[in-house]
């Protein structure tokens, strides 16, 4: 074969022009697969020589050749060209100089198709991974700075309007169900991900005798059930993006809190030193910009889920060149999340939040649903309940009295029932003592919120919960 021709130039008399090598090739962004390609390489030569596609000493040769590229990849000795096309035209390439024309034998019973489909599938089977592994850090970030402020109050909000007092741990263990949700998605679309294409060929199989399951089997995956859906198939992908979106999203109003909790109008917490910026102009500034990064990567996040899905749109069963268009999305969802899970564990465990300011901001006209509850629990319609203490709110604006202030007189002329109403209810603290239900932010129950969410990150170390797969 002419070395100047690429792997499929047989049928064709010129080479490829330059400005069409440069627009069909792969290899500037997909070179990141070489190690996965390597390994799925090597699977398929082991299964040739086992079912006697080719012969055991041809088999052994290939997987030494192999071997030895994978080690020059991953020391970073290997050489690049654009001319290579993609990354598996560049693995054969070498593994060719190492071994010889014995290298050609490799792509017996294997086209590029099912190729690169099984380097996607194991690079996002990993990816899921590395992510499962940085969420789980993030979940105990959560739990700890909840244990450490399971006495912190603060102001819940809703419209970003002071709404009711709940527990600072409180809050942060909804972030930490947010995260479990997460890691759900993640360890579906890892699931998703771990189907070996090998076998599938082009679209229709191959007539050597290759063992589908034994190459699966190998690389620790399931094997596929029909070759043309193998091919074509991304949806393991679009999870995986999905997955990134979602998350990204979660971090994206993280990110947006902390902006908040951090500026002045709030000045609810203050972010170590380590994770802020200044101004190049304003000496004063300490920026939030990490949490401002989290929530301008959400929208790449978004737009590369979105990406993959119109490509994917209208491609009929079987394998396009738009498909090549797969991979940078992922790359760089993958990349941006991992950035994001890395720096976010030490910025929570490393934030000081100023108690007294969040307790003194969750008083006041925040109180006020402790009256009608206490109203529709002495059995006054709670819409009749709802309109008396709003009238009573509107008398303490005119009066200028919080409602921890207001005369008893004034409470008796809302509502003749509110004559007994416990005035240590019109306190932060009396008010989150006064939540029964469960899952809600009294100590009681927040304690037994941050017990559970120990329990399950202890099992989940532990092995107990949802293994990781075997990537031999």
């Amino acid at each position: 074969m002419s070395e100047n021709k690429p792997l499929w130039g047989g049928r064709f008399g010129a080479s490829p022009a330059e400005a069409f090598e440069r627009i069909n090739a792969s290899i500037p962004f997909d070179i990141r697969l070489a190690p996965h390609d390597i390994r799925g390489s090597i699977a398929h030569a082991r299964m040739l020589g086992q079912t006697g596609v080719v012969s055991e000493k041809e088999s052994e040769e290939l997987i030494r050749g192999l071997e030895a590229v994978l080690s020059e990849v991953e020391a970073g000795e290997f050489s690049w060209t654009i001319s290579d096309e993609d990354v598996h035209t560049a693995v054969e390439r070498r593994l060719r100089e190492i071994v010889g024309e014995v290298a050609a034998k490799l792509h017996t019973g294997r086209s590029r198709n099912d190729q690169v489909a099984l380097d996607l599938h194991l690079f996002a089977r990993e990816a899921a991974n590395e992510i499962i592994s940085a969420i789980l850090e993030a979940m105990h970030a959560l739990v700890e700075v909840a244990e450490r402020n399971r006495e912190t109050i603060l102001p819940g909000y809703t419209h970003l309007q002071r709404a009711q007092p709940i527990l600072l741990a409180h809050h942060f263990l909804a972030h930490f169900e947010a995260l479990r949700r997460d890691l759900a998605r993640f360890e579906a679309a890892r699931e998703a991900a771990n189907v070996s294409p090998l076998g599938a060929a082009a679209l229709g199989g191959t007539p050597h005798p290759v063992d589908t399951g034994m190459t699966a089997e190998s690389l620790g995956m399931e094997a596929f059930r029909n070759s043309l859906d193998a091919v074509s198939d991304r949806d393991f992908a679009l999870d995986l993006l999905h997955a990134c979106s979602v998350l990204g999203v979660h971090l994206s109003r993280m990110g947006e809190e902390s902006v908040l909790w951090t500026s002045g109008e709030f000045a609810f917490a203050t972010l170590d030193d380590e994770y802020s910026s200044g101004s190049s102009i304003m000496p004063q500034k300490k920026n939030p910009d990490a949490y401002e990064l989290m929530r301008g990567k959400s929208g790449r996040l978004i737009g590369n889920s979105n990406s993959l899905l119109i490509t994917m749109k209208g491609l009929p069963p079987g394998y396009s060149k738009d498909l090549q268009e797969d991979k940078e999305p992922i790359f760089d969802s993958v990349d941006a999340v991992l950035a994001m899970l890395a720096v976010l564990p030490e910025m929570l465990r490393t934030a000081s939040f100023d108690g007294e300011r969040m307790k003194s901001a969750a008083g006041g006209f925040a109180l006020a649903t402790e009256l009608a509850d206490f109203l529709a629990m002495r059995g006054v319609p709670f819409r009749e309940a709802h309109h008396a203490v709003g009238s009573l709110v509107k008398r303490c604006e005119e009066l200028g009295a919080s409602l921890e202030e207001i005369p008893d007189e004034e409470l008796r002329s809302a509502h003749p029932a509110l004559a007994d109403f416990p005035k240590e209810l019109l306190t932060p603290e009396g008010s989150i003592r006064n939540k029964k239900s469960a899952g809600s932010t009294s100590p009681e129950s927040v304690e037994r919120q941050i017990k559970e969410a120990k329990r399950f990150l202890e099992e989940r170390e532990s092995g107990k919960a949802n293994p990781t797969p075997d990537s031999r």
